[in-house]
């Protein structure tokens, strides 16, 4: 029945403790970009606002809400790294977002290592399993569907070369659920985990 939904615009507010677009779109993967700046200058931040968006060719993309230091970056160099999440590694991702002024290293904040890259000039995270080179394909600024501009902007990069730890392969598959791999939750704190006991397998039909 229409009284047991909660109906609300967004533009008008929501009228609750808590914004629920979060909450609801979640929980959502980590892009954990790490970037260079003209000036040489390197920078590790997390965006909540990250997928995957196509095969051939691979594109990555993470959404930056105003301006921040890595869409600078991706501008000035055309280029980023983005880097796997887990659980072991969840509080030096938090650390990484501090908010610090430009050119400060994020992987000091961390306690991280720097590990280069092959291809582009940027680098990766060394305690992550995963790490993804990219050279950005596209930067689009977003905007309503009336035309008006938001202050954010989505910054898509086709990955040209893969990290992996050959630890996180068993029988050549990549173990997804062994990993701890964390997402982005609801609210101001909340993160989830992959776990082999959340698993359950479909096929799609045809």
């Amino acid at each position: 029945m229409e009284t047991e939904t909660h109906f609300y615009e967004p533009g008008l507010g929501h009228g609750l403790a808590h914004d629920p677009f979060n909450a609801i779109i979640g929980p959502r993967p980590i892009g954990w970009i790490s970037s260079r700046g003209k000036d040489g200058s390197v920078n590790l931040a997390p965006y909540s606002f990250f997928n995957a968006f196509n095969y051939h060719p691979p594109i990555i993309g993470f959404a930056s809400v105003g301006a921040k230091d890595t869409l600078r970056n991706a501008q000035e160099t055309g280029v980023f790294a983005w880097n796997l999440a887990t659980r072991a590694l969840a509080e030096p991702m938090n650390a990484s977002c501090a908010p610090v002024p430009y050119g400060q290293d994020e992987f000091a904040l961390g306690g991280l290592t720097q590990a280069p890259c092959r291809l582009i000039d940027a680098p990766r995270v060394a305690e992550s399993p995963v790490g993804f080179e990219c050279r950005v394909a596209d930067i689009v600024q977003l905007k309503g569907w009336q035309g008006g501009l938001a202050q954010s902007w989505l910054v898509l990069g086709e990955v040209v070369g893969v990290h992996i730890a050959r630890s996180t392969l068993v029988d050549g598959v990549f173990d997804t659920f062994g990993l701890g791999i964390i997402q982005r939750g609801g609210g101001p704190t909340a993160y989830a985990e992959i776990r082999a006991d959340s698993r359950f397998d479909m096929r799609r039909p045809g």
